[in-house]
C-alpha cells in the first residue's frame, strides 16, 4: 500500500459491495498472502473444506483468472484467515462452519474459474499437509 492509499476497514473484506474495490482487493490479497499458508498448514487435517480453500488459492494466484473472480476469491480467503469472525475458530466442531459457508459461497460465484489444474494442485497439497 502506498503512502497516499487510504487503509481499508477490515470489515470491508467480507462486504460483497466492497469486495471488488481495488484498495479492498489489495488489502485482502496482502492479508491472504501472509496468512493463508500458516492457517491451512495448522488446519488442513481438521477441516473438510481444505481442498476447496486450496483450489480457490491456486485459482486466485493463476494469471489467467479474471480480476473480478480474484477479488471475490481473495475476499472469501481473507475471511478464512481473519482471526475474528462470526463463529470463532477455537470452538471445536462449529468454529469453522462460517468459514466453510463463505468458501462455499465464493466457489459458487467463481466455480467457472476453478480449473481442474487448481483442484489437482489442491488435492496434492492437502495430501502433503495431512502427511506431516
Amino acid at each position: 500500500m502506498t503512502a497516499k492509499a487510504k487503509p481499508a476497514d477490515p470489515a470491508d473484506a467480507i462486504d460483497p459491495k466492497k469486495a471488488l474495490v481495488p484498495s479492498v482487493v489489495k488489502v485482502n490479497e496482502t492479508r491472504v498472502t501472509r496468512g493463508f499458508w500458516p492457517k491451512i498448514q495448522r488446519t488442513a487435517a481438521r477441516i473438510p473444506f481444505a481442498d476447496q480453500a486450496l483450489a480457490a488459492w491456486y485459482a486466485a494466484r493463476d494469471p489467467e483468472t479474471p480480476l473480478p473472480a480474484k477479488g471475490m476469491i481473495f475476499a472469501g480467503l481473507a475471511y478464512f484467515v481473519m482471526p475474528i469472525d462470526a463463529i470463532p475458530d477455537v470452538f471445536a466442531g462449529i468454529g469453522y462452519t462460517d468459514d466453510a459457508a463463505v468458501i462455499a459461497a465464493v466457489l459458487a460465484l467463481v466455480s467457472a474459474h476453478i480449473k481442474p489444474r487448481h483442484k489437482l494442485l489442491a488435492a496434492d497439497a492437502v495430501k502433503s499437509l495431512k502427511e506431516k
